[in-house]
């Protein structure tokens, strides 16, 4: 089984976006497991540091979300510049795990590295998803 010959035409890039996504989807799909043990009365994940329970559902959420993304991108605008697919998997990667020291501590939130990572991962995604739209819409008006 191949990917559609359009996006293998296209370049690595795209492949790897989708790729990426289906991934995220996977991963989306199994951390549900973490999300029941989260929430379950034995309070299962507290054994192991989670204080913010929420924040494993946000990641679980985030991971599917950014699947789909990641996904929807790839096949809808495979022939957009290979710095904006590589924009948006960079981006779609990091911003779910952002999630993942929340859970353990809300200090994250406020430290310098947090915030510098979390700045530069939702300036790649918000630039490559723009740059991927404005890609296609210059495709299609021609």
């Amino acid at each position: 089984m191949t990917l559609p010959e359009t996006l293998l035409e296209t370049g690595p890039t795209a492949s790897l976006l989708v790729a990426a996504g289906v991934w995220s989807l996977a991963l989306g799909g199994v951390s549900g497991w973490a999300v029941a043990a989260a929430f379950h009365p034995s309070q299962m994940l507290a054994r192991v540091g989670v204080r913010h329970p929420r924040r494993v559902l946000q990641l679980h959420l985030d991971w599917i979300i950014m699947g789909c993304v990641m996904v929807a991108v790839g096949l809808a605008v495979p022939t957009a510049p290979a710095w904006a697919h590589l924009l948006v998997t960079a981006g779609a990667i990091v911003n779910p795990l952002l999630f993942a020291p929340l859970a353990f501590s809300s200090g994250w939130y406020t430290s310098r590295p947090y915030v510098a990572v979390s700045l530069a991962s939702f300036t790649a995604l918000s630039v490559g998803l723009v740059a991927c739209a404005v890609s296609l819409t210059a495709r299609l008006v021609g």
